[in-house]
């Protein structure tokens, strides 16, 4: 199959509360786009990078220590800075399509909206850390709070699947009131019992920003 170009590389960023399916159905995007002749990069965060899978195994794998929200966001924005200056900007200017298992949305619900941190801190560190790069879809896969939590065995939770199932309802609210914010840029899209019910949704969403972008013969 002939290679697909596009006038600009895209940014694409699958978002929602834990267990939702971020990382399944950003995998099935990204087999689906490469079939369909699209140069694709697969990333997540925090990670992504040698800095920023350092940074995930403290923010996520260390459990017994405490890391205030004004820490964590600090520490997400630098794993963050290291994934756009060595993976995602390099991508972008190649032409090429970015998908990432979570981005900056992520530091605005969790830390911010759920966590306490003033949003305009992190507008002001994010504005350093981002360059300017920003996603041009965001996938926010809604989840009902018990249903994904019980999905997690308690002897596996991470450092973020741990907290109170009241800092989770909040993300969950948080993420709906970004997507009421800004509805050119995100899709809501409900997880369904059927995982190729939910991603039909999804790839719907997903190809009509890609064709949109795609360049013509």
């Amino acid at each position: 199959m002939a290679k697909k170009t596009l006038k600009k590389g895209l940014l694409i960023t699958f978002e929602g509360p834990e267990r939702c399916g971020k990382s399944t159905h950003s995998k099935k995007i990204v087999l689906f786009l490469r079939k369909k002749g699209y140069s694709v990069v697969h990333t997540r965060e925090p990670g992504g990078t040698a800095v920023g899978d350092a940074i995930r195994e403290v923010l996520l794998k260390k459990r017994k220590i405490f890391i205030s929200p004004l820490a964590e966001m600090l520490l997400f924005e630098a794993s963050r800075a290291e994934l756009v200056k060595s993976v995602i900007r390099p991508a972008l200017r190649a032409g090429k399509i970015v998908i990432t298992d979570r981005f900056n949305d992520a530091t605005m619900v969790y830390q911010g909206y759920a966590g306490g941190v003033p949003i305009k801190d992190i507008r002001k560190v994010e504005s350093v850390s981002l360059g300017g790069v920003r996603p041009d879809l965001t996938v926010v896969l809604d989840i009902d709070i018990s249903r994904g939590l019980r999905k997690i065995k308690t002897r596996l939770k991470d450092r973020m699947e741990s907290k109170k199932i009241s800092f989770h309802r909040k993300v969950r609210r948080g993420y709906l009131w970004l997507a009421a914010k800004d509805k050119k840029r995100i899709i809501v899209v409900k997880t369904e019992k059927r995982i190729e019910d939910t991603f039909l949704a999804v790839k719907e969403g997903v190809l009509r920003a890609v064709q949109k972008y795609t360049r013509s013969g």
